[in-house]
């Protein structure tokens, strides 16, 4: 197994224990989730998933993700705050934005997450600087489709959300994954409602 594989190597590579150390906790998160995955869904479906299966979900770069994620700051000027909560698995992303001419100029984020929910923020995060807001509402929508519709993954330069594309056997990993979009499109829908405000008043 892929996970099992990296730890052995860490252990056995001459100066990698620091690296291996710091990386334990999110191996022995991977692990605890592999063991309370739900049942895969559509053609999946069965009792219970492979090993083989699980690790293409928990994938080295998915770890990689979650153990370094960037925008990891809360912004202390944000054009809007919004957090999104899975009660099924209790993670929970807060993000921050600030917009200049209609794209992304600053963003910040808190996660508390399960390891998928913190791979899909890292990526945004990564992506999100320049973006315009018809972009993210469209990136959001796609990874919708993606996820529970088994529709093609975002391509471009968000072609790095096709890595969570195994998550669509999972339904109960659904809601964790896509937190950052329903956080990211809960501030925009504030922005446009603000924007919206003025004008309204004077009717």
């Amino acid at each position: 197994m892929a996970l099992q594989r990296n730890i052995n190597e860490a252990r056995m590579s001459p100066g990698s224990a620091p690296n291996f150390i710091s990386a334990f906790p999110v191996y022995s998160m991977a692990i605890g989730e592999r063991q309370s995955m739900g049942v895969p869904s559509g053609a999946a479906e069965r009792r219970g998933a492979t090993m083989t299966e699980l690790d293409s979900i928990y994938s080295d770069r998915i770890l990689e993700l979650a153990a370094n994620m960037p925008q990891a700051k809360r912004l202390a000027r944000p054009d809007a705050s919004a957090t999104a909560h899975s009660k099924l698995c209790g993670s929970t992303v807060t993000i921050d934005l600030a917009l200049d001419g209609g794209r992304i100029a600053a963003f910040g984020q808190t996660v508390k997450a399960c390891l998928l929910g913190q791979a899909s923020a890292a990526i945004v995060a990564e992506r999100i600087i320049g973006s315009t807001v018809p972009e993210i509402h469209t990136v959001a929508a796609e990874m919708r489709r993606m996820l529970k519709e088994k529709g093609p993954p975002p391509s471009g330069r968000w072609s790095d959300l096709a890595l969570l594309q195994p998550v669509r056997d999972y339904r109960a990993r659904h809601a964790s994954t896509l937190l950052v979009f329903d956080a990211l499109e809960k501030a925009l829908a504030d922005i446009a409602v603000r924007d919206q405000a003025p004008l309204t008043a004077g009717e």
